[in-house]
């Protein structure tokens, strides 16, 4: 007998196991990385260029708004940087066993969103 699928899941109420929820977040900060960098390079040339156009990305990212992006980009970079570590590991073979596992998966985790409040408390400046 063929066993009954799920013809409808959830992702709501799907819950991941953290190694899940790590490899996923280390795909969404590597495309948000990778997206940003023409946005970055935009904004590094016009401050390049003149007076007037480094007072205009001033003006962009000296406020709350650039703040967050700021600490939002750097979070990406510090989380892509520990997840690919550990994934490059796995591939390694080292901590394949399901307790080390999660044990890497919390410590990326934790990791870079500690570095990340201690460089936005200033701290780490």
């Amino acid at each position: 007998m063929k066993p009954e699928r799920p013809y409808f899941l959830d992702l709501a109420v799907l819950r991941l196991p953290i190694g899940g929820m790590v490899s996923i977040l280390h795909r969404i900060s590597g495309a948000f990385l990778a997206l940003s960098v023409p946005c970055l390079l935009y904004a590094f040339s016009l401050s390049l260029s003149s007076e007037a156009g480094y007072a205009r990305v001033s003006g962009w990212l000296g406020g709350f708004f650039g703040w967050v992006l700021s600490m939002g980009a750097i979070w990406a970079l510090l989380h892509h940087l520990l997840a690919g570590l550990r994934h490059l590991g796995l591939d390694l073979g080292l901590g394949e066993e399901k307790a080390v596992a999660r044990q890497t998966a919390w410590i990326a985790l934790l990791a870079a969103a500690g570095i990340t409040a201690l460089i936005a408390l200033g701290r780490l400046s």
